[in-house]
């Protein structure tokens, strides 16, 4: 079992940066990728960016640019940067973990960008 807690969102203007983390912990051992979705809305939930074990990295074409994932290996953390944010970017933002077998979601963190 892998127990993820986010944190960082809030609400910023336009143009605005915003960091947000992903503390995993429990059975990290098995995990092979991490990532960021998120859910607008009346959408459904997409994927943002994620980063595999080996540190190899892909990004939504909406963010590309704007938003950087990375991970603190020592504090199993994986973080997302966003820079430039739109009020398109306002959404409830998930971490997720995947195993082989398994998927593991956060509890999510608001993210409203608005003036």
């Amino acid at each position: 079992q892998v127990h993820l807690v986010e944190s960082g969102g809030g609400l910023v203007q336009p143009g605005g940066s915003l960091r947000l983390s992903c503390a995993a912990s429990g059975s990290i051992f098995s995990i092979n990728v991490m990532g960021w979705y998120r859910q607008a809305p009346g959408k459904q939930r997409e994927l943002v960016t994620a980063i595999t074990s080996g540190g190899s990295t892909n990004y939504a074409d909406s963010v590309k640019g704007r938003f950087t994932i990375s991970r603190d290996a020592a504090k199993n953390t994986v973080y997302l940067q966003m820079n430039s944010l739109k009020p398109e970017d306002t959404a409830v933002y998930y971490c997720n973990a995947r195993s082989s077998l398994v998927s593991y979601w956060g509890q999510g963190t608001q993210v409203t960008v608005s003036s």
